[in-house]
């Protein structure tokens, strides 16, 4: 539901029936995302959604038993009176407790201003007189000069730490792309592309690079998948999987930039190298490529990023790429090794089925993201 607010448009709030949503985990994401930062300012959506989420029956025990610690943990430490009953009081408030109404979070210190004793709630000029406040003289109420509310601008937009916004949305876009584009994946990326061009022409290998080429790209974009989400790669995973944004959305999101960095690259660098006769085109290791990703995520969601991508791999690695060489790594016997796997209008609708089932298992498993991986 909305209201309006002069000269501001309509303010958004929670109601009951996103709240019961919410608290029952089928909300959308983004609904989601807004209900945790809507809470934190406003008191009365808090409450809404403390009640609905006590109404769940796995809900409200949990969050008693966490109550409980809280208090027995006050109390064991000994801590002063005032900051036991403080504690006591934030658990308790109807915020916190499930009930109709609570203060706003933002507004906490309002608030308190407005329900405070009459000696503090005097006007500024009987504090001043008792010695209790500042002077009676009022503070000046003209404006700053133009330059310093440019300055006071300029460091609003730029934030606490004084980096500007724009580096600040530079630096999100490239933590959304993941670990993997900052690392040693990237480098080895680029080291496969140059030393495929560098073996084919610089150590005259010619023609015979590209199977081995098209043999090991599907591969490079697993080990980018691996490297690009869970707790071995995210120092901040545990955290990022409790945020809507977390899960599934951001491993999709980082297997997509590494799919967007690799497949150019690789695909220009087949096209780059001289065709042999019989080889596949440069762009056959496509559908494969996606095939495999996709089923390394959806193994994944079973046991984990990096051992889906292992896993896959290694199955590449035995069921491929060995018989594929078993001729030698180059010349015409790995060409003729590895064209059934990549050439042919069956072999690639038969990657595409592949690809389009292990999506339809990784949408069916999306909510096992929502859960730490098992060490």
């Amino acid at each position: 539901m909305s209201r309006e607010r002069p000269g501001r448009g309509p303010a958004w709030h929670v109601d009951a029936e996103l709240a019961a949503r919410y608290a029952g985990g089928t909300a959308a994401e983004s609904d989601a995302w807004s209900v945790e930062k809507h809470v934190e300012v406003c008191g009365a959506c808090a409450a809404l959604v403390s009640s609905a989420a006590r109404a769940v029956p796995e809900t409200g025990p949990l969050l008693a038993g966490i109550r409980a610690a809280v208090l027995e943990r006050v109390a064991a430490e000994g801590l002063p009176e005032r900051a036991a009953a403080e504690a006591r009081g934030a658990v308790d408030s109807p915020a916190y407790a499930g009930g109709p109404e609570g203060p706003a979070y933002g507004n906490a210190g309002a608030a308190a201003s407005t329900t405070a004793s009459p000696r503090t709630a005097a006007s500024p000029a009987a504090r001043a007189s008792t010695g209790e406040g500042p002077a009676a003289h009022p503070a000046p109420t003209t404006n700053p000069p133009a330059g310093a509310r440019t300055s006071a601008t300029h460091t609003t937009a730029a934030g606490a730490t004084g980096v500007s916004p724009r580096l600040s949305r530079a630096a999100r876009v490239l933590w959304a792309a993941g670990p993997a584009l900052r690392g040693a994946w990237a480098v080895a990326l680029g080291v496969v592309v140059l030393g495929a061009l560098g073996l084919s022409y610089g150590a005259g290998l010619g023609a015979s690079v590209r199977p081995l080429l098209l043999v090991t790209a599907p591969v490079l974009p697993l080990a980018g998948v691996a490297l690009s989400y869970g707790r071995h790669a995210d120092p901040l995973y545990e955290v990022v999987t409790s945020t809507p944004s977390g899960g599934l959305r951001l491993l999709l999101v980082r297997a997509a930039a590494v799919l967007g960095v690799s497949v150019p690259a690789l695909t220009l660098a087949g096209a780059a190298l001289p065709p042999a006769a019989g080889s596949p085109g440069a762009a056959a290791w496509l559908l494969p490529g996606l095939a495999l990703t996709l089923a390394a995520l959806a193994l994944g969601s079973f046991v984990g990023s990096r051992r889906g991508a292992a896993a896959v791999g290694g199955a590449w690695a035995l069921f491929v790429v060995a018989p594929a060489t078993v001729g030698g790594p180059a010349g015409a016997a790995l060409t003729a090794g590895a064209a059934p796997y990549f050439s042919g209008p069956a072999v690639q609708s038969g990657w595409a089925a592949g690809a389009l089932a292990c999506a339809l298992l990784l949408a069916a498993r999306r909510r096992s993201f929502d859960h730490l991986e098992t060490p």
